[in-house]
């Protein structure tokens, strides 16, 4: 065991994650290399059960705003996300053993965490508007657009014909 890391899991919070690639290299660097992380994280998703309100691929490391699965630990479905991608790409090792993890306790949280997954690309200079990223989850909020990830949301509960409970609807994050 890690020596002073705590993880506060199941306890039914959303968590926010990050995590990167081996030694911060840019092994998610073409659109290719994310895409593939897209589609591995709808596989993890749907094995697991696990609720995605947001995400973004970077370059070199990944944020996740996600749920406790219902079927495994968040650990397990973390674990089993890296090594499907690791599985499908030459670089090793690919990932960093750990990641970070942050417990999503409020609505304004919810909200703030998304900002910063959703403006990480612009204040990196990668694009100028969050819009032009792909890889993320900002074009559903802004839209409802579809994506590879199905994003739970208002947008997606509505297409679904229900509304979300009180305290659970994602709205669409300011900028």
């Amino acid at each position: 065991m890690t020596r002073g890391l705590v993880r506060y899991q199941e306890c039914g919070d959303f968590h926010f994650l990050t995590f990167s690639c081996f030694h911060r290299r840019a092994y998610l660097d073409t659109a290719e290399a994310r895409s593939l992380f897209e589609a591995a994280l709808e596989r993890v998703r749907q094995r697991y059960l696990l609720v995605v309100s947001g995400y973004l691929v970077m370059p070199e490391h990944v944020h996740l705003l996600v749920n406790e699965p219902r079927s495994a630990t968040l650990a397990r479905a973390v674990q089993a996300l890296k090594l499907s991608v690791a599985r499908r790409r030459v670089e090793r090792p690919f990932w960093q053993a750990r990641y970070y993890d942050f417990n999503v306790h409020s609505q304004e949280k919810v909200s703030e965490k998304l900002r910063y997954i959703h403006r990480n690309p612009v204040a990196r200079k990668l694009v100028e508007k969050p819009e032009e990223w792909a890889w993320s989850s900002y074009r559903h909020y802004a839209s409802g657009e579809r994506g590879t990830v199905e994003i739970e949301s208002a947008w997606t509960a509505a297409g679904r014909g229900y509304e979300l409970p009180e305290g659970f609807a994602v709205k669409r994050p300011a900028g």
